[in-house]
């Protein structure tokens, strides 16, 4: 029989409408029904009574109710480089798995995983694929990469067939890429495209990109779209960037060049006596959203999107960012 549940608001929850909490947990429970609940006093926060739109604070307890069906089964909270920690890596990946056919797999990398090996890692998505062999043992295949500390959509292909075409389609342009982003400052014009020459550099921090002029050695252009989608003031915006190339760091190299590096950045935010804001985490806030590539097999196009990381929900939270208003944008 089922029984009352008392459940913890988590840190990244700071901020967020009850009615929101319960979605991302519950997300069969209809709001008409949530409603009857919190009136019947049947859900608390902290053993008081709360209403749909009570800002939930970490560390509160809400009383859940015995409920059946879908509106009682829990959502599994996002992965975070914490949460990744005592899992298997077959959990893991299962957790991010967002959509699959017999041709790919489609993740929603956590931020702070590293796609591929390097110095100091013990673990990455590439090695954690070793889990998710086939019956044949054919092993999945990297076909793109995002920053360790970018999240979001991570197409894999499930078969050698499906590499070679995704990775022609990368390597063509053939695709669609578009990534969220909070930027200190309010770029100008709200909508426009960033050009320019990049070389890579050695620094003590690794790897680094820096705008060149053209004709430099070792630089390739890159090209960026951009369009402010909400902003707070003239603090922070929330940006939507459209890469129509692919070089390293791009997007961060890009925000920096025009004067609006991206929140949390360690090697491009490099502006002097400022501080981070509270109540936002000092991580980098860069979330890969959607990607638009064609199926390897069906003729159609594979169109995906990501949920935002645990950190850049919390910043969404406390500034009032709606995703809806990306399509209403859009449109």
């Amino acid at each position: 029989m089922a029984s009352v549940e008392q459940r913890r608001i988590e840190d990244d929850e700071a901020g967020l409408r009850l009615d929101r909490w319960f979605k991302l947990h519950y997300p069969g429970l209809g709001f008409g029904h949530l409603q009857k609940l919190l009136r019947s006093g049947q859900v608390r926060i902290d053993g008081g009574r709360a209403k749909t739109d009570t800002r939930v604070q970490p560390g509160q307890m809400v009383r859940i109710p015995p409920m059946s069906g879908d509106a009682g089964r829990p959502k599994i909270g996002p992965l975070t480089a914490n949460t990744m920690r005592d899992k298997h890596d077959d959990e893991v990946l299962s957790q991010m798995l967002i959509y699959e056919d017999e041709k790919v797999f489609v993740f929603n990398k956590p931020a702070g995983l590293a796609v591929q090996g390097g110095s100091g890692l013990n673990r990455h998505v590439d090695k954690m694929l070793e889990a998710w062999r086939s019956r044949k043992g054919e092993k999945p295949r990297l076909v793109h990469r995002l920053d360790r500390d970018t999240s979001g959509v991570l197409v894999v292909a499930r078969t050698r067939g499906a590499a070679t075409a995704l990775t022609k389609a990368f390597r063509e342009r053939d695709t669609k890429k578009v990534y969220w982003a909070v930027v200190k400052g309010v770029p100008t014009p709200r909508d426009g495209r960033i050009s320019t020459f990049l070389v890579k550099e050695q620094t003590e921090d690794g790897d680094r990109m820096r705008v060149a002029k053209h004709g430099e050695e070792g630089a390739d252009h890159a090209l960026t779209h951009y369009r402010v989608i909400e902003n707070l003031a003239q603090n922070f915006a929330w940006v939507e960037f459209e890469p129509y190339t692919g070089r390293t760091h791009q997007l961060r190299a890009h925000a920096a060049h025009i004067g609006h590096p991206i929140v949390g950045d360690p090697k491009y935010f490099d502006i002097e006596n400022w501080d981070l804001p509270g109540g936002i985490q000092n991580k980098l806030h860069l979330h890969a959203h959607r990607l638009v590539i064609p199926h390897p097999s069906s003729g159609g196009l594979l169109d995906v999107s990501a949920p935002l990381s645990a950190h850049m929900q919390q910043s969404w939270n406390l500034y009032g960012f709606d995703p809806e208003r990306a399509f209403e944008v859009e449109n």
